[in-house]
């Protein structure tokens, strides 16, 4: 039995059933740890020392991970590596087995000894940030989380996945968010979960073997968070290529997978839409690399038997809703299999390969193409020639080339002034991989919540060279720029915008392809992400600000959420120094922009009367004002904002440390002093009675 502060074990991690401490030895009761971290290695020198010691040095404490690694099998100084690393670290556990063929014998063995928790694996080859297991231990800790996702970051070539990634997500799922588009192990699991549904990893596959493992984990998690904020894993691509997915495996061990994986999803989610999100993924990844396999199949025979139960595989989830999301390629894809048009396939799949086709995001296969096909425009639709395209013997259906839904906007903000009752927008836009000929763009100004929209033409810029550096250059978006002004009081064709908030959105056209986008997110660091209020000379209030978590700019109009009051405030009051009959108020005004005098100190006496002094802060937005007396009577104080049908008070509020002030006017003594009992100030001024004076002064003796 290994107490702390034993040697490391390479063998037996946990005691057989009925072991017990040798005599006169006793061990302490320790809690288990927050985390057993699992890697299985397999000839991983120079890359395993590495990741060890990034488990090692984690800020989470030594004390709270178990490392187990298995070693499995290697021959090139791996397993002495790994018994080194582990001599003087009570928390490291080794087993050294025979090769098993991959990974999942070994992380079983892992899960098997684990006591964690939590439960991470991590490749020998790749490595974690030092506040990686700390942050997702809390993720998981504060939201009650089955999985968490740490952000992954390419290292050496290897592209990491990302769309995941765009922002921390504290509780989301396989619907709701990306999640399910990375399928491998490398993440925080609740070892209770794992237990209790007996997940173990799949033996009899030598490639994505993870992927019902994470898939199951996925879908019976309680939650899923994203910690997108820190780098957490780096994905390393090995100098000698020899990443485990980045070896060739046949198209059986593919249809495998793919099989697997769609039935999987099936027995877990009803026929529907749901259910088309996950298949989406197989569709786009297994399906693909079978495909890109079964043209390095050697045997005509053996390609066509492989094509017809590729055929069968498809036939019980392809239908028109799978299809909608589909990018083209893939359709075209599932047509020429379900077809059994194998010569048409294969040709596809060189195309593909020419262009770069990659598996599994490690080596590019090929890349002898400058660009990718050639694009039609027709009736706002927009086509990629692949392969076939139009061809009249085979009468492929044009829906299997159609990309317009796949073509984003690049959109840029350079400019976004809020001044007066006016807004200026200024930037590019374009849609990728359509050139700016026949340019069409407007801005549309969209009431959150409601069917109003107003749209308004915008004044088209040049923008030459842009684009250059993109696509070899070949398409040309020299006229992308944009130029718009939105008055707010006619941009409701040509009435005033009403209450509520407004959004903004670019629709983006050229060759008659349209394509819309929010605008904001991308942004020149000099248009600010602070919010900017400012009055109307018709008194109309505006605030510009930008949407969480993306960035988009929306226009808030009469004080939805934004409110004038909480920027203006006063914060000291003060008797002038040069003279007692001077009151000096020291405030601050956080809007952007108001009408010439709108803005007033203003005193109001008990008879009605009214007295105002404008109010002018720096640009800082703070301000001084003095305000003098001449009249007797009871003052009350408020900073006034008045513009149009407009109108905002606050008041100053009372000073119970304002001390009287006592001068003289014309001989005689006057006086000010603050009114007790009041919710703002009042200041009473008069002048003092001798008669008074004197019996005050006596009763003072």
């Amino acid at each position: 039995m290994t107490c702390a502060g034993d040697p490391a074990t390479t063998d037996q991690l946990i005691p057989a059933a009925g072991d017990a401490p040798a005599a006169g030895t006793e061990c302490a009761p320790m809690p288990g740890p927050d985390v057993t971290v699992i890697i299985a290695a397999y000839n991983a020198m120079p890359y395993v020392t590495r990741s060890v010691t990034s488990v090692l040095d984690q800020t989470l404490g030594a004390d709270r991970i178990e490392l187990i690694v298995v070693d499995d099998g290697s021959t090139d100084g791996t397993a002495a590596e790994l018994d080194r690393l582990a001599a003087d670290v009570p928390t490291m556990h080794v087993v050294h087995q025979p090769n098993s063929g991959g990974p999942a014998g070994p992380r079983n063995l892992g899960l098997d000894r684990a006591t964690g928790r939590h439960i991470f694996f991590l490749d020998a080859d790749d490595h974690l940030g030092p506040e990686a297991l700390e942050r997702m231990v809390a993720a998981a800790d504060t939201n009650g989380s089955d999985v968490v996702l740490g952000r992954i970051v390419g290292e050496g070539g290897r592209r990491a996945p990302t769309s995941m990634f765009g922002r921390n997500q504290p509780k989301t799922d396989v619907f709701a968010s990306r999640v399910y588009w990375t399928l491998n192990p490398m993440k925080l699991f609740r070892r209770e979960l794992v237990d209790r549904l007996g997940l173990r990893f799949e033996t009899g596959l030598s490639i994505g073997e993870d992927q019902p493992f994470t898939a199951t984990a996925y879908l019976e998690a309680a939650a899923i968070s994203v910690v997108a904020d820190y780098d957490c894993l780096y994905w390393v691509a090995r100098e000698d290529g020899n990443n485990i997915t980045a070896q060739p495996h046949g198209t059986r061990m593919r249809m495998d997978l793919f099989r697997m994986m769609t039935e999987l999803v099936a027995r877990h989610v009803e026929p529907g839409e749901r259910r088309d999100v996950l298949m989406h993924r197989h569709f786009a990844v297994e399906l693909r690399d079978a495909v890109l396999q079964l043209c390095r199949e050697p045997y005509r025979d053996t390609q066509d038997k492989l094509l017809e139960e590729l055929g069968d595989l498809i036939e019980p989830y392809y239908h028109e809703g799978l299809a909608a999301r589909l990018p083209a390629m893939v359709r075209l894809r599932c047509h020429l299999i379900r077809q059994g048009l194998l010569d048409e396939l294969l040709t596809v799949v060189r195309w593909e390969l020419d262009r770069g086709a990659a598996s599994y995001g490690i080596t590019t296969l090929a890349a002898t193409a400058a660009h990718g096909p050639d694009i039609l425009t027709e009736n706002g639709r927009a086509y990629a020639e692949y392969p076939y395209f139009r061809d009249s013997t085979l009468n492929i259906p044009d829906d299997c080339y159609d990309i317009t839904s796949e073509l984003r906007v690049r959109h840029f903000l350079e400019t976004a002034e809020l001044r007066g009752g006016a807004l200026r927008l200024a930037g590019h836009a374009y849609v990728h991989r359509i050139s700016t000929r026949d340019i069409s763009t407007e801005l549309i100004v969209r009431k959150r919540g409601g069917k109003a929209e107003y749209r308004l033409p915008v004044r088209h810029t040049a923008t030459p060279g842009l684009g250059a550096d993109e696509d070899g250059g070949y398409f040309d978006y020299g006229d992308a720029g944009f130029d718009v002004t939105v008055d707010l009081a006619t941009a409701a064709d040509g009435a005033p915008l009403s209450a509520g908030l407004w959004d903004f959105t670019l629709a983006v056209g050229a060759q008659g392809v349209v394509k819309e986008a929010r605008l904001g997110s991308r942004r020149a660091e000099s248009v600010t992400s602070d919010t900017v209020t400012v009055v109307t000379d018709d008194g109309m209030a505006a605030a510009l600000f930008t949407t969480k978590p993306y960035g988009n700019l929306s226009l808030d109009v009469g004080e939805t959420r934004h409110r004038v009051l909480p920027l203006l405030g006063v914060d000291s009051v003060a008797w002038a120094a040069e003279g007692p009959a001077v009151l000096v108020v020291n405030g601050r005004c956080g809007l952007a922009g108001w009408p010439d005098g709108a803005l007033t100190l203003r005193a109001t006496g008990a008879d009605g009367a009214v007295r105002e002094v404008p109010v002018e802060p720096g640009t800082d937005g703070a301000f001084v004002v003095r305000q003098g007396y001449a009249e007797a009577g009871e003052w009350r104080f408020e900073l006034r904002l008045s513009a149009g049908s407009g109108q905002w008070n606050v008041p100053v509020p009372p000073q119970p440390r304002l001390s009287a002030a006592r001068w003289q006017r014309l001989g005689l003594p006057w006086y000010a002093k603050g009114v007790e009992g009041r919710d703002v100030l009042v200041v009473r001024v008069g002048r003092v009675e001798l008669l008074k004076g004197v019996r005050g002064r006596l009763k003072r003796r």
